[in-house]
Parts: C-alpha cells; sequence; structure tokens
C-alpha cells in the first residue's frame, strides 16, 4: 500500500516542479489545448449520436414492455459514452505528448537534471524523426490494448450489480495504469527502454502505477485540468521512472550539485 502513497507524491510533486519552474510551463498547455478542442467536439458528437447507435443495435429491444426496454437502452448509452470517455482519456495522453513532444522531451530532461546528482540526463542518441516514430507507434500499441480492455469492459458492464460497481473501477485502475505508462515513456524512451519493458517494469509495481495514475484519470474528468495539469504530470512520471530504475535523486535546484574543490577550512 505504501507504493500507493509513494505514487500519488510523485504526481503532487510534479506539479509542483513546474509551479516552481514556470518558465517551463509556457508552450505546454497549447498541445493540451488542441487536443482538448479535438476530443470535446468527438465527445459531444458522441452524445449526441451514442442514443441513435443503442437503438439501431438493439432492435430486439423494441417490443419489450415498459420500463424495461428505455432501461436497457438507457444502460447501454451510459456504457457506450463510458468507454468512449475511457478512450478519450487514454487517448488524450499519447496525442498531447506526440503534438507536444520536443517540449515534453525537454522538460522531462531539466527534471532528470534537477534530480541528478551531477546534473546531468540521459539522451537518445536517436534522430527526432525516429524517437517520433517509435512514440506514435507504441501509442497505437497501448490504444489497442485499451480498446480491448475496453470491450471487455463493456461485456461485463451487462452484469447485475458488478457491471454497475465493480467494472467502473476497473475501468479507472485499466485508465490509470495506462496513463501512468503514457507519461513515463517519455523519460523511458530516453533511457531506450523499449514497450514492453515498460510495461514489466510498471506491472512490477502496479500500486506506484495506480497511485500516480489513478488519481489522474480522475482528475482528467474535470473540464480543462487536463491541459494544465499534463506538463506536471510529465515531471511526476520522470520522477516516478527514477524511482522504477533505483536512480539517485537528490533535493530540486536549477543547478548541478557539483563537490567543492580546493581545500576546505578544518
Amino acid at each position: 500500500m505504501r507504493d500507493l502513497a509513494v505514487g500519488l507524491g510523485y504526481l503532487w510533486q510534479g506539479q509542483r516542479w513546474v509551479a516552481g519552474h514556470r518558465r517551463r510551463l509556457g508552450l505546454g498547455l497549447l498541445p493540451g489545448l488542441v487536443t482538448l478542442v479535438l476530443y470535446a467536439g468527438a465527445l459531444i458528437g458522441l452524445a449526441y449520436g451514442a442514443d441513435e447507435f443503442v437503438v439501431w443495435a438493439t432492435p430486439f429491444a423494441a417490443d419489450w414492455s415498459d420500463p424495461w426496454g428505455g432501461l436497457f437502452r438507457g444502460f447501454l448509452v451510459f456504457l457506450v459514452f463510458a468507454l468512449g470517455l475511457l478512450l478519450a482519456v487514454v487517448t488524450f495522453t499519447a496525442v498531447t505528448l506526440l503534438i507536444g513532444q520536443p517540449f515534453y522531451d525537454a522538460l522531462s530532461a531539466q527534471v532528470d537534471r534537477s534530480r541528478s546528482p551531477d546534473g546531468t540526463a540521459p539522451e537518445s542518441e536517436l534522430p527526432f524523426w525516429r524517437d517520433l516514430f517509435i512514440s506514435t507507434r507504441d501509442s497505437l500499441r497501448i490504444v489497442v490494448r485499451v480498446l480491448v480492455w475496453g470491450i471487455l469492459l463493456f461485456a461485463f458492464g451487462f452484469l447485475p450489480f458488478v457491471g454497475q460497481s465493480v467494472i467502473p473501477a476497473i475501468g479507472f485502475c485499466v485508465t490509470g495504469f495506462f496513463l501512468a505508462e503514457e507519461l513515463a515513456a517519455v523519460a523511458l524512451q530516453r533511457r531506450g527502454v523499449q514497450l514492453r519493458e515498460r510495461l514489466t517494469l510498471l506491472r512490477s509495481r502496479r500500486l506506484l502505477a495506480w497511485g500516480f495514475g489513478v488519481p489522474l484519470a480522475l482528475a482528467f474528468l474535470v473540464p480543462f485540468a487536463a491541459v494544465f495539469l499534463m506538463p506536471g504530470a510529465v515531471a511526476g512520471a520522470t520522477l516516478l521512472t527514477r524511482d522504477l530504475l533505483d536512480e539517485p535523486n537528490r533535493a530540486d535546484t536549477d543547478e548541478p550539485s557539483n563537490p567543492p574543490t580546493g581545500p576546505t577550512e578544518p
């Protein structure tokens, strides 16, 4: 259970780091804002079209007596929108990171430098276009995994009681885990850690990933919150990455902590 608190602590520390380095905020809000506008339009369209989709998909319920037909279709509309929302929360992060990759890479590297004992940060040896290709490919793989989970959760949502209580909780855990992976990927990719290794690392410390990702997933449901939280989430995920890899940390500062040189006073 300690890892839950540690994960939440990294999320908070990341927001504090960005608040204390406001010059790093700047354009970091723009990718999230662009993505938010796109996703808001898609979710509004889903809200208007979900009812028609459910009616088209369930012709057998047209002859059901009231109120069962209406309740059944209403519940399916809720599940369709919930599935769309789950996909939106996870893919929002992926799309925002792709749009703002140069900024978020630089921000993550600065967090590494501020916490590294020698004031250095791991750097990718790949050209920018190659890093972008890998990020896009891995994001698509994560989206496929989330889609599979979403379909399973949608199916189990039909179970009485369980579908209305346990399944939504599992959905937030799944969303939180993949959010943690997407955000930690910024720092891990600079270290040459591939997707399979990243997933293995996070699975070995699921509580840490949930402690970081689940509160973030809940916060992302608040309108505009994702835009303002993204830079701090990337910073916090970099701190989480250092923990996963057992890298040493020091107090946050803008200057490297070099050992003193020359004679010292007795």
